[in-house]
């Protein structure tokens, strides 16, 4: 039971980090302020929905905005192929490319990936804003909503596109319209379960079942680096599977 105990601990330390770096550096590209600056809204609302402690949250602005001593971070993204060529885009924050880089690179080559040039798989994907509910969702007045009135409240909010995956909806919007459609959805009482800018596959894979278990292989494989901030790929949901 400690052992698990002490996983856990790690992991959740692990996260606190990673949203660190995501705060500190949106702070160094938008600003403090999280109202004129959507990275910044969008990486405190990921730390409170985690818990992480607003002490940190607020350590993490503070040297964002240069009144803390720290590492100076910035943005990385990488593009490579996974196991049956499977498209990836890799997202990091890091204060040494190289470094990052090198580590990237050795964790492709053992679970049979690799690294590519810049755009040779990032045109496979489109940059979308994502909001995600629950399927018949409760709004804050208790209300339950069924599947075609939600996907009807989505596409009047202004959904560019919907997608089902399990017992969960995901509304696609354009980037540029992720907050107000958000706000959108808000209104109506709706429960936000999360909300974020993504990289979606215009097409997805369905590999066999040997293929999809390295690729989940080398998906952990990444989330383990500290540097990763999150992983894309093409392939296809298992849950969405026929």
């Amino acid at each position: 039971m400690k052992q698990k105990k002490e996983i856990a601990d790690r992991k959740r330390g692990q996260v606190f980090s990673k949203l660190s770096k995501e705060i500190e550096v949106a702070v160094r590209q938008g600003g403090k302020d999280p109202d004129f600056n959507p990275r910044l809204r969008l990486a405190i609302e990921r730390a409170k929905d985690v818990r992480m402690p607003n002490e940190n949250i607020e350590r993490a602005i503070k040297r964002g905005a240069g009144e803390l001593s720290g590492r100076k971070f910035e943005d990385l993204l990488l593009e490579a192929y996974g196991p049956g060529k499977t498209a990836i885009i890799i997202e990091a924050i890091t204060d040494n490319k190289n470094r990052t880089l090198n580590q990237i690179k050795q964790i492709l080559l053992q679970n049979k990936g690799k690294l590519v040039t810049e755009g040779a798989v990032k045109w496979m994907f489109e940059r979308k804003g994502c909001i995600t509910v629950k399927s018949k969702p409760e709004t804050k007045e208790g209300k339950q909503i069924n599947k075609e009135d939600l996907e009807l409240l989505a596409i009047e909010a202004g959904a560019q596109d919907l997608s089902w995956n399990n017992n969960l909806l995901d509304i696609y919007t354009k980037p540029e319209d992720l907050e107000r459609v958000k706000k959108n959805l808000e209104k109506t009482g709706l429960k936000i379960e999360s909300s974020s800018l993504d990289w979606v596959p215009k097409e997805e894979i369905s590999p066999d079942p040997e293929t999809r278990k390295a690729c989940q292989k080398l998906f952990e494989a990444l989330d383990e680096n500290d540097d990763v901030q999150e992983i894309y790929s093409n392939l296809k949901p298992e849950s969405s599977q026929n």
